[in-house]
């Protein structure tokens, strides 16, 4: 029973090995056959986590309570493999990738890809750092795949940061165990030992505990690897960091959340979370004002866009949580709609935001597509970002006015205002593509495949702010519990 309910993972597995044995056989030639088939497992995980949905409804315990299939992880799941697939589909035209230890990239984000799955399933202490080591080691290795010079620095601060990351969780984990005698931080033995002790030394777990989690989610102040990742990784690779490994963090981090919710630790977990929200929200949206460089304002906008994500485990109420579920899907979209663009751009030698000038004359379709990005990143009308984003504050102020907590209409009013401030940067392209110069004549190479795939993004982005009730309608069927 556990094998059946957990054939996403199989089928990515066996799909790794697939992978790697038509490598050996077709090593040192160029062809798109690798990533192709690994299209095709994504695909065939999607088909079955979407064909057996029904199954998911009732949550399970497998593996000796190891990890736990539900609808909300089976959601993430979806998004994960829906990342992914767009990420092959970058990749397949992105021509270093295709000519550089072409097996080998399939391979490591197939297995970050499975990686994000058992984190997001994780129930257990253990389960949770193997599978986010998995992820974490594939994604390092990923980072590097420019091999250049920045490249190479990039991965290298990656893998150092995460690594002391994930000894400082690991330490706080180890300390929740012996506070606990339980491995299992979704079990009532869990909470009841939390609440009976309540020693300081709670405190030092939980921080440690989460520090890995606000890693992983590149949210303040574990930040500081984000900009030089993103500046040295291509581009597929900076738009599957930005969205897979954030909402696997947020996942676990969400569950982690809720077992301290039940409980009366020595602490206010809630208002923790809050100003690591507003630091997230107000550090990304300030620092992308100054940037220049196309991906290093991304990087700034992914932490930014954290700190939103985070206001759902804030809250951490049912309303809240639909909201996430919702932002999630729009943010992935709205997210990959940019990176396609950019990487469009990067092909014709257009990377720093300067070099945007005149861009929307030469490259009008695609300048407009990402404009349509960018708008629903910001969240303002017509994009399904400004409804994601109204479910969120209307989940916030619902919340507040449950509690009455005063850190939750002041993170409300910080987020309402820094909405504001994050036009300032995501509208900066389009303002260089379509109110400045050139500054030289631009050759364009061709960008169809980009321009067909960034629209049909685009296109669900605008009609989810129409009829967002076609996915809100899914998600309020959806059952979260610890």
């Amino acid at each position: 029973m556990g094998l059946y309910y957990t054939m996403p993972e199989l089928i990515l597995a066996g799909g790794i090995i697939l992978i790697v044995l038509i490598g050996f056989f077709l090593r040192n030639k160029t062809t798109n056959l690798h990533g192709l088939l690994t299209l095709a497992i994504f695909t065939a995980s999607v088909g079955y986590a979407i064909f057996a949905w029904s199954f998911y409804k009732t949550p399970m315990m497998l593996f000796g309570n190891m990890i736990r299939t539900d609808q909300f992880s089976a959601y993430f799941r979806i998004l994960a493999d829906v990342a992914a697939g767009l990420t092959v589909l970058m990749a397949l035209r992105n021509k270093s990738l295709a000519e550089k230890f072409n097996s080998e990239f399939y391979t490591f984000l197939t297995g970050a890809v499975l990686g994000s799955h058992l984190l997001m399933m994780s129930t257990n202490l253990v389960m949770v750092f193997i599978s986010l080591e998995l992820l974490s080691i594939s994604s390092y290795i990923l980072a590097g795949y420019s091999f250049n010079k920045k490249g190479a620095e990039g991965s290298l601060k990656y893998f150092l940061f995460g690594s002391a990351a994930s000894a400082i969780m690991l330490y706080g984990f180890s300390i929740l165990f012996g506070i606990t005698g339980t491995l299992e931080f979704t079990s009532e033995n869990f909470t009841n030992n939390l609440s009976v002790n309540q020693s300081m030394l709670v405190v030092v777990a939980a921080i440690m505990a989460f520090a890995g989690f606000l890693y992983k989610i590149a949210a303040a102040p574990m930040h500081v690897w984000s900009p030089d990742v993103y500046e040295g990784s291509p581009m597929p690779v900076i738009a599957f960091l930005s969205v897979v490994p954030k909402l696997a963090g947020i996942v676990v981090l969400t569950k982690m959340a809720m077992a301290f919710a039940v409980t009366t630790v020595p602490f206010d977990w809630q208002l923790v979370l809050a100003i690591i929200a507003m630091l997230s929200i107000g550090i990304g949206n300030l620092s992308a004002l100054w940037q220049n460089n196309a991906k290093r304002m991304m990087a700034y906008s992914s932490i930014a866009q954290s700190g939103f994500l985070l206001i759902g485990v804030v809250c951490l109420t049912p309303q809240s949580m639909q909201a996430f579920l919702f932002y999630s899907a729009l943010y992935l979209a709205a997210n990959y709609v940019v990176f396609i663009s950019l990487q469009a751009f990067e092909k014709n030698s257009i990377n720093s935001i300067p070099s945007f000038g005149g861009a929307g004359r030469s490259f009008l379709f695609l300048s407009i597509v990402l404009l349509g990005g960018l708008i629903s990143l910001s969240g303002i009308p017509p994009t399904g970002g400004f409804t994601s984003k109204l479910f969120v504050f209307a989940s916030l102020w619902a919340s507040y006015e449950q509690t009455g907590k005063s850190i939750l209409l002041w993170l409300l009013l910080f987020g309402l205002l820094n909405t504001v401030i994050s036009l300032f940067y995501y509208l900066k392209i389009p303002y260089y593509a379509f109110l400045k110069t050139p500054e030289s004549s631009l050759l364009p190479e061709n960008t169809s495949f980009e321009n067909f795939l960034a629209f049909l993004l685009v296109v669900g982005v605008l009609f989810f702010f129409i009829r967002p009730d076609f996915l809100m309608g899914w998600l309020n069927t959806i059952n979260f519990v610890l």
